[in-house]
C-alpha cells in the first residue's frame, strides 16, 4: 500500500516547513551524490550516526540529528519524501510551523536513539529521515484519527487498484510491519540494512509529542472534518450540537 494523497480541503496554512524539509533532504542527497567517492565517504563519516561511536564518544551525539538528513539511495529518499509530502502538511497545520519543526527534529532524534539503544555496539552507519517520518505518521493518526488516504495497491505488476483507506489502517499496518521486522532482525531471521527500531522509536515519540504540541483548536478541527468524510450522519449530529457549519 503506497499513499499518494489525503484530504487537504480545510487546511488553513501553507506548509512552508514541510516544503523546506523536502527541499533540504533532496538538496543534501543531490549534493552528496554529485561529489567524489572520497567526499561521499567523508560526509557519511562526519554526519552519519554509528551506534558504537555514539555510545562511546559524546562528541558524536550531534550525528543523531544530522544522520536524518542523509539517505543511501534515490529509493530511500523517495519513499521518505513521499510520506512526508502526503502526511506532513496536515500535521504542520495542526501543530503550527515552529512546533512542527521541533516535533520533526525531536522524532528524528528519538528514532536514532532507539536504534542505538537496541544495537549499541553496531558499526553500520544510521542514515535516513525514517524516524522523523514515523513520528509524522503517528501524529497524523493522533490528530486525524478518521482521516482517509488515497493509496496504490499493486496486485500483480502492472495491475493495481486505487483504494481510499482509513489512515489508522494504513499507518497501523505500516507500524506493525516495522515492529515485527525489528523483532525478527534481532533473531537474525530478517536481513540487515534497515534500522527498524528507528522507525519504532520515532513513531512512539510522535504519539507522545503530538498531543503535547498540538494547538487545541486545530485538533478539534482536524478530528471533526475527518468525521465528516467518513460518517456524514455523525458530522451533521456534531454540527447541530455545536452550532457550527462546515
Amino acid at each position: 500500500m503506497i499513499p499518494i494523497a489525503d484530504d487537504n480541503s480545510r487546511r488553513r496554512t501553507t506548509p512552508w516547513v514541510t516544503y523546506l524539509l523536502l527541499v533540504t533532504n533532496v538538496a543534501v542527497f543531490v549534493s552528496t551524490a554529485l561529489s567524489t567517492p572520497f567526499e561521499q565517504a567523508l560526509t557519511f563519516a562526519r554526519y552519519a550516526a554509528v551506534p558504537a561511536l555514539v555510545t562511546s564518544d559524546p562528541t558524536t551525539w550531534p550525528t543523531l540529528l544530522t544522520c536524518t538528513f542523509l539517505h543511501a539511495s534515490w529509493l530511500h529518499l523517495g519513499g521518505n519524501m513521499l510520506y512526508l509530502w502526503v502526511f506532513g502538511d496536515n500535521v504542520e497545520d495542526a501543530l503550527g510551523h515552529v512546533r512542527y519543526l521541533s516535533f520533526y527534529l525531536l522524532a528524528g532524534v528519538a528514532g536514532s536513539v532507539a536504534q542505538v539503544l537496541v544495537d549499541p555496539s553496531g558499526t553500520v552507519p544510521l542514515v535516513g529521515a525514517s524516524g522523523a517520518i514515523a513520528g509524522v505518521l503517528a501524529a497524523y493518526v493522533v490528530l486525524f484519527p478518521r482521516g482517509m488516504v488515497r493509496t496504490i495497491v499493486v496486485i500483480v505488476p502492472p495491475l493495481f487498484v486505487w483504494p481510499v483507506l482509513p489512515a489508522w489502517l494504513l499507518i497501523g499496518v505500516w507500524f506493525l510491519l516495522q515492529f515485527w521486522s525489528g523483532l525478527t532482525s534481532l533473531t537474525g531471521l530478517a536481513g540487515g540494512g534497515v534500522a527498524y527500531f528507528a522507525h519504532v522509536g520515532g513513531f512512539v515519540a510522535g504519539l507522545v509529542l503530538a498531543r503535547a504540541l498540538a494547538r487545541p483548536e486545530r485538533v478539534r478541527r482536524g478530528v471533526d472534518r475527518r468525521v465528516r468524510l467518513v460518517d456524514p450522519y455523525e458530522a451533521r449530529r456534531l454540527e447541530r450540537r455545536r452550532g457550527t457549519r462546515w
